[in-house]
């Protein structure tokens, strides 16, 4: 039995989330001798991507899409930090003046 990690990336067709899953693909052979590939995800059995069955975890929709190995590697812009930015502790001004006088 040979075990291979891979990391999936996905983009959500309805809220274009951009998230990456990892699994593990173990390679056996069944009872017939035909190589069969099984795709484990937290160590549990999962369908394969290509069978079209990711929900986004942002917006719940069915319908992701996958991309070719390695392409959030060259498209780095794509993965979401993984917590958001501190907020700015500038105060903010008003573009408007403030009146001089009463009147």
């Amino acid at each position: 039995m040979d075990e291979e990690r891979r990391t999936l990336p996905y983009e959500c067709r309805r809220c274009w989330h951009v998230w990456q899953e990892d699994y593990v693909v173990r390679h056996v052979a069944d009872t017939h001798g035909n190589e069969v590939d099984i795709w484990l995800r937290g160590g549990v059995q999962v369908p394969t991507p290509a069978s079209g069955v990711m929900i986004c975890p942002k917006c719940g929709c069915q319908q992701a899409t996958t991309f070719p190995d390695g392409y959030l590697a060259r498209h780095p812009e794509l993965i979401p930090p993984p917590r958001p930015a501190e907020p700015d502790a500038t105060p903010l001004l008003s573009p408007v003046r403030k009146r001089m006088y009463k009147g």
